[in-house]
């Protein structure tokens, strides 16, 4: 067996595990790149890549269904090929994904190990059956996958998880949904505008990331406004039918008015969730200690586990499993890594996060759930709030669906977070996040510059809302000239 002494080994060479390898060069450490799978970064492969550019097609298929509200005729319906719109997604996907691999093939080939690692204790890593390694220091960023109820695997392969999706040469006729989340409420929607029959099925009337009672309501109606959603659903039955290409999948459910109705569909998908994958990592091996997932603990501006040598970082920190996120703790685990034992704090940014259905939802510092339990019994914060179903330039546009909610701090007016279902909220979502990084208060807010007509002056009626409540500005007046019509 081959044998490896280095500083740093890095389990995973998705978005975290490549950025705590450069950071752990950065500061002169020897390093290796330990990959068992393909490379090319979950987000790239099958995550926010290929769902965006499904997305993008059935945006376009659905500028048809609102062309006669503008008074322009649309004389035939459009005809969406299924193959076309497949092969565009998998090329763009694997040309995304080709920039992450051209970024790998650059790595010098001794800093990188093709296999699967576990540790044997808390300074060795075995790789398959052909390398031991010993390293000073480990980051792991082994990423997730997804996780659905096991009696499911009976449906073979009729049943899908997201990257299974991406994989499809031509679009199905029928879906079920399971799982109204950022993953299903994305692929949902975008498959039901491309014309495929669409059910999905969810439990404790939770949608989307909302925690916001009042944004969670408008978020059930508007969408099952659109496609069948019920996010409380009663499924009684699921299970295989047919041969061959005539298999498909029975369903029996209780509908929102409580009659039981049986249907068929193509596929199942499973958006119930993803998975830390530490479980198979030898973690039972070493002493270090774990959350009720079997997760390592990690402090949450060092990525450092209990074992103070090992750090942990990206989708498999069970923190904020995104993008973004993952790039920063990796940069932070390695550098840690690679200055060991100078242990530094990490710039973490402020929370944000984005759903791309339509309306889109926005989650920026802290949510409804968090500050109320902060603050409630204080009865010291306040929130403004805005509808955009008679804003002004969403109404233009005919994006005139959505509600923004943003917390203040009594005393203070500092501005604490805001949940926003609505138009151009990945928008809104950036301006909300850099002031709440910045520390500002809705006072330093409100001074900032708003143009005239566009969607971000529904943002600043809700945060002079927000302020009246704060007893820190004047109430809000209905019809106020100074603001701009239909501000």
């Amino acid at each position: 067996m081959q044998q490896i002494q280095i500083d740093v080994a890095v389990v995973g060479a998705g978005t975290a595990g490549l950025g705590a390898y450069r950071a752990a060069k950065a500061q002169g450490a020897s390093a290796i790149l330990i990959e068992g799978g393909p490379y090319g970064t979950t987000c790239a492969r099958v995550g926010c890549m290929p769902s965006k550019l499904l997305i993008a097609a059935a945006e376009a298929a659905h500028q048809f269904e609102k062309a006669p509200a503008f008074g322009i005729e649309v004389t035939q319906a459009p005809k969406i090929n299924g193959r076309q719109v497949m092969d565009r997604v998998k090329r763009e996907r694997d040309r995304f994904a080709g920039f992450v691999v051209e970024a790998v093939d650059g790595i010098p080939a001794e800093d990188k190990l093709r296999g699967y690692a576990k540790f044997i204790d808390a300074n060795t890593l075995q790789v398959d059956e052909h390398t031991e390694i010993q390293a000073k220091r480990i980051v792991i960023a082994t990423g997730s996958r997804p996780t659905y109820p096991a009696p499911w695997a009976s449906l073979g392969d009729r049943l899908l998880v997201n990257d299974d999706v991406f994989e499809w040469d031509d679009l199905p006729e029928s879906v079920a949904v399971f799982g109204p989340g950022v993953i299903g409420l994305e692929l949902g929607q975008a498959l039901h505008r491309l014309g495929v029959r669409v059910l999905m099925f969810g439990v404790g009337n939770q949608v989307g990331p909302l925690t916001d009672p009042s944004l969670l309501s408008y978020a059930r109606k508007v969408y099952a406004d659109e496609f069948y959603l019920d996010p409380d659903a009663k499924v009684e039955v699921m299970e295989l039918e047919g041969e061959g290409d005539n298999q498909r999948v029975k369903l029996g459910y209780q509908d929102k008015q409580g009659d039981y109705v049986e249907t068929h569909v193509d596929y199942v998908i499973a958006a119930t969730g993803r998975r830390p994958n530490v479980d198979k990592l030898g973690l039972e091996n070493i002493d270090i200690e774990l959350d009720e997932r079997g997760v390592p603990e990690a402090d949450h501006f060092t990525l450092q586990t209990s074992v103070p040598h090992i750090f942990i970082a990206g989708d498999a920190s069970n923190q904020i499993p995104l993008l973004h996120e993952a790039a920063d703790q990796g940069r932070i685990a390695g550098d840690n890594a690679g200055r060991f034992p100078d242990i530094r704090a990490g710039l973490r940014r402020s929370p944000l996060a984005a759903v791309f259905s339509d309306p889109q939802i926005a989650m920026v510092g802290k949510t409804f759930k968090e500050v109320d339990g902060m603050y409630s019994k204080c009865n010291c914060y306040a929130v403004g709030e805005v509808s955009f179903e008679d804003q002004g330039r969403s109404r233009v546009m005919l994006k005139n669906k959505g509600l923004l909610h943003v917390y203040g701090e009594q005393g203070t007016g500092l501005f604490l977070g805001a949940e926003m279902i609505g138009p151009e909220a990945e928008h809104i979502g950036h301006l909300l996040a850099w002031a709440h990084q910045q520390k500002m208060t809705v006072a330093q807010m409100l001074d900032m510059p708003f143009y005239h007509p566009v969607i971000e002056e529904g943002l600043r009626t809700a945060l002079r809302d927000l302020n009246a409540k704060l007893h820190l500005g004047p109430a809000m007046i209905e019809q106020c000239m100074e603001c701009g019509p239909g501000a």
